[in-house]
C-alpha cells in the first residue's frame, strides 16, 4: 500500500541523514560561518572533541583499552553540534555531516515537518561555505519501532511480510531473532535489517533501512536523498500490512 500520509503514530523512531566528504584541512575556520547560516534552526551549539580508543590484542579473549593522551592532539576528533528546541542534532566534522532526528514523522509529504526540507537547508548552507564539489557518500537511515501482536506465527504474519524463517522457527520460542541484508539498488544500497529483542517480560519488532550510495556530484545530493527515500519507502510497505497501518492512524 503506497504511504501518502502522515501517521499520528508513526512507528519510525528515528532518522538520520549523514554525508562524507574528502577531508577538508580548513572546516575549523569555516565553522562560524556555517553557524550563523543555520543557526535559526540549530540555536544551541557545543564543541565535542572526542579521543580515540587504543585496543590491544595480547591473547585468546583478552584485551587491553587505553585512552589516548590528551596531547596527542592528532589523533582526536573534533565534532562541532549544534541542536535545535524541537529535538534534531547536526554534528559536523571535518570529514562527514549528520542530521539526526526523533521528531519527525514524514519526509516530504503535506500536512508534517519535512525531514527533506531540513536537509536541504543544512547542506545548502554547507556547501555555499565550503564548497564541496563531491560528496564521498550519502546516507539515510530510518529505525522503526513497530507494534508486536501476540508472539506466535500466525499472528506476527498478519502484522508484517517477515524475512525471519517462520516454517522453520517459530517465533513463540525465540528469545531472540535477527536478520540483516545488503542489496543492490541500481546504483545505490540498502542494509536492511529486521530485529526483535526482549525488553523486560515483552518483545520489540526493529526494522532498520539504511539506504546509501557513493561518489555523487555534490549539485546532485537532493535528487540522491530523494531515490534513497524512494528505496526505503518501498521496503518499508513491503514489510508492514493493514494491522500496522490501523495502529498508526489511531490517536491519543
Amino acid at each position: 500500500m503506497p504511504i501518502n500520509e502522515v501517521f499520528p503514530n508513526p512507528t519510525v523512531k528515528k532518522v538520520i541523514f549523514q554525508i562524507r566528504y574528502p577531508n577538508l584541512f580548513f572546516i575549523e575556520n569555516k565553522i562560524g560561518d556555517i553557524q550563523l547560516k543555520i543557526m535559526s534552526k540549530f540555536p544551541e551549539s557545543a564543541l565535542i572533541v572526542r579521543r580515540q580508543l587504543i585496543v590491544a590484542d595480547i591473547g585468546p579473549g583478552m584485551q587491553i583499552s587505553n585512552k589516548l593522551d590528551d596531547t596527542e592532539d592528532s589523533i582526536s576528533k573534533k565534532i562541532w553540534q549544534f541542536k535545535s528546541s524541537i529535538g534534531m542534532e547536526l554534528n559536523i566534522l571535518s570529514d562527514a555531516l549528520d542530521i539526526n532526528s526523533g521528531i519527525h514523522k514524514t519526509y516530504n509529504l503535506e500536512g508534517g515537518e519535512k525531514f527533506r526540507n531540513i536537509i536541504e537547508f543544512v547542506v545548502d548552507n554547507f556547501i555555499s561555505i565550503t564548497g564541496i564539489p563531491i560528496i564521498n557518500r550519502i546516507g539515510l537511515r530510518y529505525i522503526d519501532e513497530c507494534p508486536m501482536p501476540n508472539k506466535n506465527n500466525e499472528s506476527f504474519r498478519e502484522f508484517y511480510n517477515t524475512t525471519f524463517p517462520l516454517n522453520r522457527f517459530n517465533i513463540a520460542d525465540a528469545k531472540e531473532m535477527k536478520y540483516s541484508t545488503i542489496i543492490l539498488k541500481g546504483t545505490n544500497k540498502l542494509r536492511y535489517q529486521e530485529v526483535l529483542i526482549p525488553d523486560g517480560d515483552n518483545y520489540k519488532l526493529f526494522l532498520d533501512f539504511d539506504g546509501f550510495t557513493e561518489n555523487i556530484n555534490s549539485a546532485d545530493y537532493l535528487a540522491t536523498t530523494d531515490a534513497l527515500h524512494a528505496i526505503i519507502r518501498e521496503e518499508y510497505e513491503n514489510t508492514i500490512k493493514e494491522p500496522v497501518y490501523r495502529i498508526m492512524r489511531a490517536r491519543g
